[in-house]
């Protein structure tokens, strides 16, 4: 007899990884100067906070689909200002990276992402300093290293832009767990979208101003409606099958299909482009990285299961999730509660399904539950 739950989980995972590798190989093809030729990324980050913002609008205030939450302004000052500066600065250095490096490349830089989140993390008292974790990021490091020398096409602007960006994208993590789990908010996907795209569009207008606007103004580029509407709408896409995917699968899981569309990325750019050459030090480094990855994974969903009440029993801890898969399933019923429960099938750190190109992560801890802030550090 067919699981028709697990076929469904499997089928939201299998979207999520075609969606999330499908916008980061549509943006180096619209970015890059072999193809579509425009070298744009802010103005390209700035269409996708416009049309996010813009849809979460509609959503909420004209067709009323969720409630939007009780932001003060001290809420959104304190809270959603930061989160959405840093948003904004880690799309613009990311996408800024395609203009110079590969994809694949990118891919391999982006094993760093546990390092930056555990590093932020320790400085922000949000996690402990732990030996077993530190050598696990000092392993992922020496493979990045290793990566990075065998790279033909080594580019350090890039590499910079790739690096600042994933350093970026972890305080913002760190900052959503700080700032918005304290406060006691908690965001759907939608009102996540409302209340960060137009803010994050606010921080990108002053670099756009100064560093594309000129540029676009002496360009001879054409505008292709369709083409960016296409883009923004995956990116919109990708959003709805993150939270999707976080509501109804562990972390195992999640943290298998993080490796299997990382890997599956870097396949589908060799053949997409040509020009991204992979070496066999390339292959080396990045297993060495993904090891380290593999065994920090390993160590958090450890810590996660070590966490749960000894005093539940298997069919309550069934009970729980089941709720919480229906209840996640649901997120477009303006009466369900998204801080009913506080569990999501397994603990869930800062840097898993990790995507630049996802808002969503913005709000993604703060949605999981309140009661992750009492083993943040597992």
């Amino acid at each position: 007899m067919i699981n028709k739950p697990l076929v469904l989980t499997y089928f939201y995972l299998l979207i999520y990884i075609l969606l999330s590798s499908g916008v980061i190989l549509y943006n180096k093809w619209v970015l890059s100067p072999r193809y579509f030729n425009f070298p744009f990324p802010i103005t390209l980050t700035m269409i996708h906070m416009a049309f996010s913002g813009l849809v979460a609008f509609f959503l909420i205030r004209v067709f009323k689909v969720v409630a939007p939450v009780k932001m003060t302004f001290e809420i959104y000052a304190t809270c959603v200002i930061p989160i959405s500066a840093f948003f904004a600065s880690s799309l613009w250095f990311g996408n800024t990276a395609y203009l110079h490096i590969s994809v694949a490349f990118i891919q391999m830089l982006k094993a760093l992402m546990p390092v930056a989140t555990f590093f932020m993390g320790v400085m922000c008292g949000t996690d402990k300093p732990r030996c077993d974790v530190f050598l696990n990021m000092v392993l992922v490091s020496i493979g990045v290293v290793i990566s990075s020398y065998g790279e033909i096409h080594f580019n350090i602007v890039g590499t910079v832009y790739q690096v600042t960006g994933i350093v970026a994208e972890a305080l913002r993590l760190v900052l959503t767990q700080v700032l918005l789990q304290k406060k006691g908010l908690t965001l759907n996907p939608i009102t996540s979208l409302y209340y960060i795209a137009p803010c994050s569009f606010v921080f990108l207008f002053v670099p756009w101003c100064l560093l594309e606007k000129p540029g676009m103004a002496v360009s001879q580029i054409q505008f292709n409606f369709w083409i960016f509407f296409s883009n923004a709408l995956c990116a919109l896409a990708l959003n709805l099958s993150t939270f999707l995917v976080i509501g109804r699968t562990g972390a195992v899981t999640i943290r298998v299909a993080g490796v299997l569309k990382d890997w599956i990325l870097i396949a589908l750019s060799t053949v997409i482009f040509p020009e991204s050459t992979i070496t066999g030090l390339n292959i080396i480094g990045y297993a060495i990285a993904l090891c380290g990855v593999v065994m920090y994974n390993y160590i958090k969903v450890k810590d996660g299961r070590a966490s749960q009440l000894p005093s539940d029993s298997i069919p309550d801890r069934i009970t729980k999730d089941w709720k919480f898969e229906k209840k996640s399933s649901d997120i477009f019923n303006p009466n369900s509660s998204s801080d009913t429960n506080g569990g999501s099938g397994g603990n869930f750190d800062a840097s898993e399904l990790n995507d630049e190109e996802s808002p969503l992560l913005s709000s993604r801890l703060s949605h999981i539950g309140r009661s992750q802030l009492s083993n943040h550090t597992a």
